[in-house]
């Protein structure tokens, strides 16, 4: 092994508040990092990336820059996923796909650090930053399983707490650390031998491959999951329950991935679009009615009359759910 090839890879994700808690963290690592360094940071699939690459190599010693695809890893280097892409890693290479989308991110760091679990096993360090919601949870988790180190930010500095505690509930963490204390942390871990590799769990490669190939064949899911008597929000198709881990996890042959709270989310999103179209669909009715009753031909037509009171009661209770929360019952003229 030739010394400009990591003996450890860290991968980081970070969502809201990221950008500036990958900046301080940076700083703090060495040019001489026996690691290579990869980051998913949530950005508009519409930036470029470039921004947040400057940002971080104006205070490091590492050389960053955006990853492309079939770039070779090095240690000393850190790289950024693209917008809009994700970033994986396959035998010392990076690819960078267009996959689809897991919790309806991509970049997901889910993604990135099962890539790297089913690569590099005990020779990764996972890094959990501030963000909102739970991605990184599930990737975390398949590090741990894989023989690797997890470490999350501590929730309590993070600006957005959210995917530092979501990691924290669900996963067997090894650190828990504020930003000033992360960077010496992760100094130490890879300048340690790695720990003793284990076998890779079977799941956790055939994932890592699925999403490689970005589709993969309902046989292949059948091996690591149950069906679920649900539809993927992403494309339509069958989901799978997998069977492994402690995270509740889901998964279509084509490559979407859902955790449980994420599934939860996505079909909160699709229940409110749906509620908000009935409401524009029963005001329409109302107007229909209301032209009928003051047409002259209508006019005292007790039952037109009655139908509009009604629709109208239905139209505001409906407004006032929406407009409240999904949180509250629904009302009973709507339940199933």
């Amino acid at each position: 092994m030739t010394p400009e090839l990591p003996g450890y890879l860290i991968v980081m994700g970070a969502s809201a508040g990221g950008m500036p808690a990958l900046a301080r963290l940076v700083r703090q690592l060495p040019a001489t990092l026996p690691a290579a360094v990869l980051v998913v940071q949530h950005l508009a699939p519409n930036s470029s990336g470039q921004h947040l690459v400057e940002r971080l190599a104006a205070g490091t010693g590492l050389v960053c820059e955006l990853a492309t695809h079939g770039q070779l890893l090095r240690a000393g280097h850190l790289y950024v996923a693209p917008p809009d892409r994700h970033l994986l890693v396959h035998e010392g290479t990076l690819l960078v796909t267009k996959g689809p989308r897991e919790n309806n991110y991509r970049p997901a760091a889910d993604a990135l650090f099962r890539s790297a679990a089913a690569y590099y096993g005990a020779a990764v360090v996972g890094v959990v930053l501030t963000g909102m919601l739970h991605d990184g949870t599930a990737g975390l988790e398949q590090i741990k399983r894989a023989g690797g180190r997890a470490v999350v930010q501590d929730p309590l500095e993070a600006e957005f707490p959210s995917m530092p505690e979501s990691a924290l509930s669900n996963v067997a963490v090894d650190y828990t650390v504020p930003l000033a204390e992360m960077g010496p942390l992760l100094i130490r871990l890879v300048s340690e031998a790695p720990l003793a590799p284990g076998p890779i769990p079977e799941d956790i490669r055939l994932e890592a491959a699925i999403a490689e190939r970005i589709v993969g064949t309902t046989e292949e899911i059948d091996r690591i999951g149950t069906p679920a008597p649900i539809s993927c929000p992403g494309c339509g198709g069958s989901l799978w329950q997998l069977n492994e881990g402690r995270v509740a996890r889901f998964r279509c042959h084509t490559g979407h991935a859902y955790t449980l709270a994420g599934l939860l989310d996505d079909s909160r999103r699709g229940l409110e679009e749906s509620l908000w179209v009935a409401l524009r669909m029963m005001e329409e009715r109302k107007n229909l009615l209301s032209s009928l009753t003051t047409n002259s031909a209508e006019l005292g037509n007790a039952p037109q009359l009655e139908r509009l009171v009604e629709i109208k009661r239905h139209i505001n209770r409906l407004r006032e759910f929406l407009l409240n929360g999904l949180d509250q019952p629904l009302p009973p003229e709507l339940e199933a």
